[in-house]
């Protein structure tokens, strides 16, 4: 995984920048005061259902307009998004992204007419990659969930972009596929020369973690914790210990699991002198591990 220490980055290095954020709709409020996804870089954008993923997406890619506070895209000044700057960004999202009655055929000609950016050749030949022949002439409504997605990143990746913005792009796909997602999204930053970024939302941490270099954490419309994946990892720790400790050790974990052989949860590295006395081991904890503790901390769920 590559990481940067935040502090060095200039404006030039955010493929995204972002500040004072706010929609709000009935029951729910979205506010985010500041938001920066680095350039060159895949972000994931995690969080639990009605965390506020797909809203803020939807304002980064110019879908909704009615909101409050600035953005800027790929190191330049500005405070909305126009038609220069949807040239360069790529987007797949759920819904009705085509038509329904669009045949395959239909999607690459269609494409071709909206975007100078697209390259037919490149189409067909990422479709055949995925498993997606011309010779379908079955209507996009027709196609499974699995291959409506496929469509979709096969007609994104087709287009000459510097940002793609992917909206739950691993979940309506196989393990075997989303390995495949995880190989197009790095081909895709490393054919850029680190001009090219990602920012994806997904629940599917585990099966994302290793095409993820920094990671946007929300919950009930604010984001809680970001950073690079490696610098997380050196700031929360997965300890494991006894079960005669579990009660103390509760007070100091982020999140914890306990059986009658023992417990384990994650917590600050900065506060492992609290859990002193304590026969705990000490592992590096994963993304998703990480994710979840920092997200049961913060939910309005009980557990």
């Amino acid at each position: 995984m590559k990481s940067m220490d935040s502090n060095e980055l200039e404006m030039k290095d955010y493929c995204i920048q972002a500040s004072d954020l706010e929609k709000k709709y009935k029951g729910f409020s979205l506010q985010i005061p500041k938001l920066r996804i680095p350039k060159g870089f895949a972000a994931a954008l995690i969080g639990e259902n009605g965390a506020g993923k797909t809203t803020l997406l939807n304002i980064l890619t110019g879908i909704r307009l009615d909101f409050k506070g600035k953005i800027s895209y790929f190191g330049e000044a500005g405070e909305a998004i126009n038609e220069s700057v949807q040239e360069r960004i790529g987007y797949t999202g759920p819904g009705s992204y085509f038509l329904p009655h669009w045949t395959i055929a239909q999607v690459e000609e269609i494409s071709g007419l909206l975007f100078g950016n697209f390259h037919k050749d490149r189409f067909r030949n990422i479709c055949e990659e995925l498993g997606i022949t011309q010779s379908q002439v079955k209507e996009v409504k027709k196609l499974s969930d699995g291959n409506r997605m496929k469509l979709m990143l096969a007609a994104v990746l087709a287009r000459d972009t510097e940002l793609l913005i992917l909206d739950e792009p691993a979940s309506p796909l196989d393990p075997l596929m989303r390995d495949k997602l995880c190989d197009l999204i790095r081909g895709y930053l490393e054919r850029g020369d680190g001009e090219r970024s990602v920012f994806f939302s997904t629940h599917n941490i585990a099966d994302m973690e290793n095409v993820t270099d920094y990671a946007v954490i929300m919950e009930h419309g604010n984001i809680v914790e970001e950073g690079f994946v490696e610098d997380l990892k050196e700031k929360y720790i997965l300890v494991k210990g006894e079960a005669k400790d579990a009660d103390a050790a509760k007070e100091i974990l982020y999140s914890m699991t306990k059986s009658t052989y023992g417990f384990e949860g994650v917590c600050l590295v900065e506060h492992l002198d609290r859990l002193a006395g304590m026969d705990v081991a000490k592992e590096v904890p994963t993304l998703s591990q990480i994710s979840v503790a920092v997200m049961k901390a913060n939910t309005k769920l009980k557990f």
